[in-house]
């Protein structure tokens, strides 16, 4: 059992990093590593010619489990109440996990079918091949490589405008976010036009707090009051062109509609309502280091 015991040590790494991308947490991530050192010491594994490779099949399986389970409990539904999100979670396993994930790809990752993140997680971020893929998720291989297209085709996004264009609502936006973490008033006037228009659902925002606010300087006070929601921001591709998300974890709960024109914010909509949130398309754009 030591040996056995030494061996599964070996491959911890690996396997939490495959759980954790899988499953975006990482309590879960740490339980189904530990599942699996349950079912590895309960078997045989005197045939097994590759421990690496069965360990990641039994893995993937239970994170398989585990995503439906979560999908048919409706536990990652959108539209938490914003008032929570700076309360949300572990800062250190936050950070570890934005850091090894990428908050964009997570954000991605979470909008896809437990079978299709499996396919995408095991192919394209850990090259396991179809052939092996495709038992855990029990379909064909060329299903499996399917499951992964359509997954990799949500996270790449289609892009609405140009790349020039693209980039350049990149750095606007990277700007802001930028001034609004650091609750730098005169660097979120930089960026704002000077009639922009907040508009925002309800549900995004305190009791008292108006839904539309209009003027750089009321717009740019607010985001240095409410900057708290920032730290969880990312910028990404909303419906085709460079927007915000608010995601603890990956999961949903706000997003900013931005419109850039001349090199400043002209509008920014914040949707917070679940259907509405449920209705947009999001991509992680390639400014995102999501790997």
């Amino acid at each position: 059992m030591d040996e056995l015991a030494a061996r599964f040590e070996s491959h911890r790494t690996h396997l939490r990093g495959v759980a954790y991308r899988m499953l975006g947490s990482a309590p879960e991530a740490e339980d189904a590593v530990q599942e699996a050192w349950f079912r590895l010491s309960r078997t045989d594994v005197s045939a097994v010619d590759n421990l690496a490779a069965w360990l990641t099949t039994v893995v993937s399986r239970i994170c398989l489990d585990l995503l439906r389970s979560r999908a048919a409990r409706r536990e990652d539904t959108v539209g938490e109440v914003p008032d929570r999100i700076a309360e949300a979670g572990d800062p250190q396993a936050e950070a570890i996990l934005v850091d090894s994930v990428g908050r964009a790809l997570l954000v991605v990752l979470n909008t896809l079918s437990p079978a299709e993140r499996v396919a995408f997680v095991l192919h394209d971020l850990f090259a396991v091949p179809f052939d092996r893929i495709a038992p855990i998720v029990g379909r064909t291989p060329v299903a499996t490589k399917k499951l992964a297209s359509r997954a990799r085709q949500r996270v790449q996004g289609t892009p609405a405008v140009s790349e020039d264009r693209l980039t350049h609502q990149r750095q606007v936006v990277d700007a802001f976010l930028a001034a609004a973490r650091a609750g730098d008033l005169d660097g979120l006037l930089a960026v704002l036009a000077p009639d922009v228009v907040r508009r925002a659902d309800a549900a995004a925002l305190p009791l008292g707090v108006a839904t539309v606010v209009r003027g750089a300087r009321a717009v740019a006070e607010e985001t240095v009051v409410l900057r708290r929601n920032s730290r969880f921001a990312v910028p990404m591709l909303v419906d085709g062109a460079v927007g915000i998300v608010v995601a603890p974890h990956g999961r949903v709960l706000l997003a900013l509609i931005v419109t850039v024109e001349d090199g400043r914010i002209t509008k920014y909509d914040v949707v917070a309502d679940p259907a509405r949130l449920r209705g947009l398309d999001l991509a992680a754009h390639s400014g995102e280091d999501s790997a």
